[in-house]
């Protein structure tokens, strides 16, 4: 007994007869060292330094969401509304939607993209798929077709020049090679449509464009009707698929069909397509993450087809997509005097937007006379307006006036409100001037 004692004593005091006890040690193999560090989102890190400059004066044009006349986030009243009406309706549970979403929401969302008119509807030839937002649907749209389009050499998706920054490492995350076509002309601010149509016409038959539905981002540059009719007739003889992205239906003009149009066109035409919709600009659900993916086929056989093999993706991504932004929009699209109190809504949202631009435009060329033509802040549409600055100018605006905007001189019309317009007009000038 009395040995036994004393081994426990050894054993807590730490005696010298006792082997050495193993230390905590640093791994012996950092199994993360290769990754390399990787850089910050540009719009995300233009955010973050605006909310750490402490000058009265910043302005932030770079982040795509809107803003009122206070520079503050607005919940539309439909929206508002429609949150009231799911609060009380005790009947809502949070069992789990189905793999491809809420159906009323999938079904109106279509209607909503195609119109009730729609063949591809009429026949059952639509497939929709509710997604993590607009992001989601161009994910889920562009694995679909990495695993079952018939490419005809290595899978290439076109995209414009410039694009929305997020599409060239959504496809490349898939295994597809972006390749960009000519959309953008510095010199005229304006389409190179001449170079659109030769990046079709040279591309191989059945090859992948991917285009902006209305309110190209970050232009702001869209085709007109004639030009689109044009641009149909180019896919069609090539026999390429139309990757649509319709981030701003609605939010563009202020009118849900007339920012459809391209789309419905398309369609009309019989050209093979899908279409990647959301609805964080156009109801302010930026966070809900409110999406759907609407892929066109040939037969309701086929469609049958297509639809199981986008379950299964769905599946084993999200398993089934949440169900409170869907059931807000699922309102909205389905209920008369909501969705009136809605296009009235987008109306207020794209028409303080095109109200600002028409100030900017005014005071650019009839006040302050800017040298340089400035006619495209007002024929441009939707969220986004490129300037035409240089970097070198841009890069002076965001140090020295504290208006923070992308380097290529992209701005957020949303951004922009009666406080500061004139500041911001000011700041422009002097920058093109030189004097800032």
């Amino acid at each position: 007994m009395a040995s036994r004692v004393k081994q426990i004593l050894a054993h807590v005091s730490g005696s010298k007869d006792e082997p050495p006890r193993t230390k905590m040690s640093e791994p012996s193999i950092q199994v993360w060292q290769s990754v390399p560090l990787a850089p910050p989102d540009s719009i995300f890190k233009l955010t973050a330094a605006y909310k750490a400059d402490s000058d009265p004066r910043k302005v932030n044009l770079g982040v795509g969401a809107y803003r009122d006349d206070n520079n503050k986030p607005w919940i539309l009243p439909s929206i508002q509304e429609a949150n009231k009406r799911l609060l009380s309706d005790e009947s809502l549970d949070h069992e789990y939607l189905p793999i491809l979403g809420l159906p009323e929401y999938t079904a109106a969302a279509a209607r909503l993209m195609l119109s009730s008119d729609s063949p591809a509807i009429k026949e059952g030839r639509a497939v929709s798929v509710q997604s993590i937002s607009g992001t989601g649907a161009n994910h889920l749209g562009a694995l679909f077709l990495s695993k079952f389009y018939q490419w005809n050499g290595p899978p290439t998706v076109y995209l414009s020049n410039p694009t929305w920054a997020n599409h060239h490492q959504i496809f490349k995350n898939v295994g597809i090679q972006p390749v960009e076509y000519a959309y953008y002309d510095p010199k005229t601010i304006g389409l190179d449509f001449a170079g659109m149509k030769d990046a079709i016409n040279a591309a191989v038959p059945r090859s992948v464009f991917l285009l902006h539905a209305c309110a190209h981002n970050p232009t702001g540059v869209d085709p007109t009707p004639e030009q689109w009719a044009e641009l149909a007739d180019l896919f069609i003889q090539k026999g390429h698929y139309a990757f649509f992205d319709c981030a701003y239906q609605g939010f563009a003009s202020g009118d849900l069909g007339k920012d459809g149009e391209a789309v419905r066109y398309f369609e009309s035409r019989g050209i093979p397509m899908l279409v990647c919709q959301s609805f964080a600009k156009n109801a302010g659900l930026y966070g809900e993450r409110v999406g759907a993916l609407h892929v066109l086929t040939s037969t309701k056989d086929e469609a049958d087809r297509v639809r199981s093999q986008l379950s299964i993706l769905q599946r084993s991504e999200i398993s089934n997509p949440p169900a409170y932004g869907a059931r807000l929009i699922a309102l909205l699209l389905t209920d008369e005097q909501l969705f009136a109190q809605w296009k009235e809504d987008i109306k207020t949202m794209a028409y303080r937007i095109i109200d600002m631009r028409k100030q900017l435009h005014h005071i650019l060329t009839n006040e302050l006379q800017t040298p340089g033509n400035w006619d495209h802040i007002v024929s441009q549409i939707g969220m986004f307006s490129f300037t035409g600055i240089t970097p070198a100018q841009a890069n002076a605006i965001i140090e020295k006036a504290h208006v923070y905007m992308t380097g290529n001189g992209r701005i957020s019309m949303a951004g922009l409100n009666s406080k500061n317009i004139r500041y911001f007009a000011e700041s422009l000038d002097k920058a093109v001037r030189g004097t800032l």
